[in-house]
């Protein structure tokens, strides 16, 4: 009998693990639609999967209730004008957040089921040669800024912004910027009393040492200015293809944190920005700028950009760097390739993902304040170099593996049609 959870997800191979449990292909017997599906054992001493179930409800805006009374006609107007906003945040903005399908407890698994997504920012940077062109970048820049400000619009903070937790959609919204992995996540007001957490200092760094803002290396509570500081580091990781502290060598983890903080505060502004757009710079001028509880200025933030963009002359077309590289290899092949981009079950060349490890390993990962039991964690997908067919004679663990064959290759010049209208553009 094929393994099954929830009813109808049927478990494929394993594409993918991390210190929660690990992650496997699913199906969706009634659809025939690709899922992602988490597993983590039951008897695991901190179990993570179901605190990340609430928070992407809460993200998804599941638990809101409304109720409306009115007896005029003006109320009936305002209450047309607050569906008409709401369907423009939960439809525009929200787009971006994967969708929780189930979750539950099968067998010795706690199990989650969700969207299966294509690959990370940090994936297509190697990919395109580790530098991303201005005109990518800025079209990054617009859809990602709005992923933040969504979810500092639920009263939550990331915390660990980085190319890592962005993957792009697939299919029809093979063009839109998801938001992934919200292990460290932490709410920074009280949801009933709107009260702000308190300004606090001799703080662990939480999150990743290469992205963290200058006010997290020296120990200051993360508010929402410092997750803005965190996407401008990311923008110029892309445009440079690489930050002036990475590389430093140390002898401990400790003491390499300690190199990267210090050689970022000595890096000034300017000499971070130096031969890009003034508008970089412009950008970290602002969230410095940000006392502790300001909420940041979303949409000038994004008009900078969105300026930057129409004076360099740019269409706004979907044509990413990805694109046009994997467009040339298609056209410069004797014969059609296998996908290298999908995103998408066993035909990709990158293995598709939800989320990534919270411990990476890497020179410049990240460790967090928090205690281990209040930290849940998200799966980290194999390296790009790993292929995802070399995966598919891994055995599932509630019982023999189950044919999954589905090609869904990722069509890169369909996808500038398809452009999903409700995700964010210029």
């Amino acid at each position: 009998m094929e393994p099954r959870v929830g009813d109808k997800f049927r478990l494929g191979r394993k594409i993918g693990s991390g210190s929660f449990g690990e992650i496997y292909l699913g199906i969706n017997i009634q659809t025939n639609e690709e899922v992602a599906i988490k597993l983590e054992n039951v008897k695991t001493k901190h179990p993570q999967l179901l605190y990340e179930s609430k928070l992407y409800k809460i993200l998804q805006g599941g638990s809101m209730k409304f109720f409306f009374f009115f007896d005029c006609l003006e109320q009936v107007f305002l209450l047309f004008l607050f569906i008409i906003a709401n369907f423009f945040f939960f439809f525009v903005l929200a787009a971006g957040i994967p969708n929780v399908r189930w979750y539950g407890i099968e067998g010795e698994y706690n199990v989650l089921v969700m969207d299966l997504l294509g690959p990370s920012l940090e994936d297509l940077f190697n990919f395109c040669g580790r530098k991303f062109s201005l005109k990518t970048v800025l079209m990054l820049a617009d859809q990602m800024i709005n992923r933040v400000e969504f979810v500092h619009s639920k009263y939550f903070l990331h915390r660990d912004i980085k190319p890592d937790n962005f993957l792009m959609g697939l299919g029809r919204r093979a063009n839109q910027v998801y938001i992934i992995d919200f292990g460290l996540a932490k709410k920074y007001r009280d949801s009933s009393t709107h009260q702000h957490i308190p300004y606090r200092e001799n703080k662990n760094l939480t999150g990743t040492a290469r992205y963290a803002s200058v006010n997290t290396h020296l120990g200051i509570e993360q508010s929402r200015r410092d997750d803005m500081e965190s996407l401008g580091y990311v923008l110029m990781y892309f445009l440079r293809g690489s930050l002036p502290w990475q590389g430093l060598k140390a002898g401990t983890k400790k003491q390499k944190y300690e190199k990267i903080s210090e050689r970022k505060v000595a890096t000034s502004i300017e000499a971070l920005c130096r031969g890009y757009p003034s508008e970089f710079a412009s950008y970290f001028h602002y969230c410095r700028s940000l006392r502790f509880d300001d909420k940041p200025d979303y949409a000038y933030l994004k008009r900078l950009f969105r300026d930057l963009f129409i004076h360099e002359g740019f269409q706004f077309d979907y044509v990413f760097d990805w694109t046009v590289l994997k467009s040339q290899q298609s056209q410069n092949a004797s014969a059609p390739p296998r996908p290298i981009i999908s995103g998408v079950g066993p035909s990709s060349g990158l293995v598709p993902a939800t989320a990534n490890d919270k411990h990476s390993g890497g020179e410049e990962g990240r460790i967090s304040g928090w205690p281990a039991a209040d930290s849940p964690h998200l799966a980290r997908v194999p390296p790009p170099a790993v292929h995802a067919g070399t995966l598919a004679k891994q055995k599932t663990p509630l019982g023999n593996e189950p044919s999954v064959n589905k090609e869904a290759a990722f069509d890169f010049s369909g996808a500038i049609k398809r452009i999903f209208k409700a995700s964010c553009c210029f």
